[in-house]
């Protein structure tokens, strides 16, 4: 009688995994990139090229448009050259017996005092704001913070009334003092002062027996001053900008900023086109003093604009 014996073959034994897979290996997961993948940083990058190019091609525009006569302006292509640039120029000197110079000097001098006096007395607003504890605070700031909120256009009328009760119309006087006070100034000085000049400064300065004037001008003006070059630049292009303020309070035409004595050229473009070059090198002129006043203080301005970002 045979009998048969089975040997038994060793086989591999595979780990028992729990039903709710606490024990399984684990698997590797797919990275994604942290900027949302191809498709964000194409959409990023387009928007940021849009953008790019609305603020770009305007001004490059008026660069190539300056170059040209009155002709070429209407019958060749936008971007290329001309060759009537330094025409233009000695024209535009020299129209009126040099009117567009006496434009941008008021330019000049209105946006200049409005910076430095304007830009100052914000600085002050928004130290005391900040490092100060006095009745009334919180609803005084609140109002600071409704006169961001309210357009230039809408306080045109008011001060209109307000300086020729006063007398001062038709003087620099009527450009000048509405420069000295803006709001958002403010606001951005008391951003500032919280930023740039710690409590605990100011502090060791009155143990040291200085007054709240001293302490401003010896230790807390000299910190603030980034924040100063700051305002003062906004301050800068928003005075030269202006036009609707000027446009209201000023007659006569020795006492015009650039913005109006363009305007002022710009209607009469209808029946003369040859005041149209006129309107194209004067814009391209009032753009320089902006550029350099940005270019000269470009350390300042990076520095406060990024006042309080690192702790």
């Amino acid at each position: 009688m045979s009998t048969t014996s089975s040997i038994a073959r060793p086989t591999s034994v595979s780990p028992s995994v729990p039903a709710d897979g606490a024990g399984a290996p684990p698997t590797r997961r797919r990275r994604r990139s942290p900027g949302g993948g191809i498709g964000a940083t194409f959409g990023v990058n387009g928007l940021l090229v849009l953008g790019s190019a609305y603020m770009v091609l305007p001004l490059l525009w008026l660069v190539f448009a300056t170059t040209k006569d009155a002709s070429a302006l209407y019958g060749s292509d936008a971007f290329t050259w001309g060759g009537a640039f330094f025409a233009n120029l000695e024209r535009l000197l020299t129209e009126d017996d040099g009117i567009f110079l006496r434009w941008l000097g008021n330019s000049v001098l209105y946006a200049a005092v409005g910076a430095i006096v304007g830009g100052f007395v914000a600085l002050m607003a928004g130290y005391a704001f900040d490092k100060f504890q006095f009745r009334g605070k919180g609803a005084l700031y609140g109002a600071v913070l409704i006169g961001v909120l309210i357009p230039n256009t809408a306080t045109v009328i008011p001060l209109y009334l307000l300086a020729a009760s006063l007398g001062v119309t038709n003087t620099m006087w009527a450009v000048l003092i509405p420069a000295f006070c803006n709001p958002f100034s403010v606001y951005l000085a008391r951003v500032f002062s919280a930023g740039y000049l710690p409590d605990e400064t100011l502090e060791a300065a009155r143990v040291d027996g200085a007054g709240p004037i001293r302490s401003f001008f010896s230790v807390g003006l000299p910190m603030l001053v980034p924040g100063f070059v700051t305002i003062a630049l906004f301050q800068f292009v928003a005075v030269w900008n202006n036009f609707m303020l000027p446009l209201i309070m000023l007659q006569d035409r020795q006492l015009f900023p650039t913005s109006v004595g363009i305007f002022l050229w710009q209607s009469q473009v209808q029946q003369n086109p040859e005041y149209l070059p006129l309107v194209i090198a004067g814009s391209f002129l009032s753009v320089v003093p902006l550029v350099i006043a940005f270019v000269m203080l470009q350390r300042f301005w990076r520095s406060g604009l990024s006042a309080g970002s690192v702790k």
